[in-house]
């Protein structure tokens, strides 16, 4: 397994869907996902440690999993099965629930909790995003770049 880090959800136009990005910690590919707009907000909402008015599902996930003693330990995207991605949640006493990584992500960002990728998922849906000539970009906007010549079907939609 890889470890991964969120950069961070944009929209990709002209379709208005949204993905989330992720990279390799310790390498040079990214993962892009296409999610629901509704997982794009509460990621971007913990990005951004903006606190809601009242808990928002996934901060209700996180609440309840810490009323019950246990713990989000790790996020693990496993599977890419025509164009849907897969993931687990594993917890601090070994149970282990499949999820939409998505909502793994999004629980994941409140937790604390790592995320990993399989060497199979990055190898087959994994893009190495060209450096910038100057290399004066940072990393959103060579993603940026990158999906204005992408389509959603280049990675088939799933979250």
């Amino acid at each position: 397994m890889l470890q991964m880090e969120v950069v961070g959800v944009r929209v990709e136009m002209p379709s208005n869907q949204p993905i989330v990005l992720l990279k390799e910690a310790h390498g040079e590919r990214y993962l892009p996902i296409w999610i629901g707009m509704t997982e794009a907000t509460a990621i971007a909402m913990a990005q951004a440690e903006e606190p809601p008015p009242r808990p928002l599902t996934h901060d209700l996930f996180r609440d309840v999993i810490d009323a019950l003693g246990v713990r989000l330990t790790t996020v693990n995207i496993v599977a890419l099965r025509e164009g849907i991605f897969f993931a687990d949640l594993v917890f601090s006493n070994g149970a282990e629930v499949s999820a939409r990584p998505s909502d793994s992500i999004a629980l994941a960002l409140r937790t604390g909790a790592r995320i990993f990728a399989s060497e199979d998922v990055v190898r087959e849906a994994g893009v190495i995003i060209p450096e910038d000539q100057e290399g004066q970009e940072d990393e959103v906007e060579k993603f940026r770049e990158f999906l204005d010549q992408i389509s959603p079907e280049d990675f088939g939609r799933a979250g």
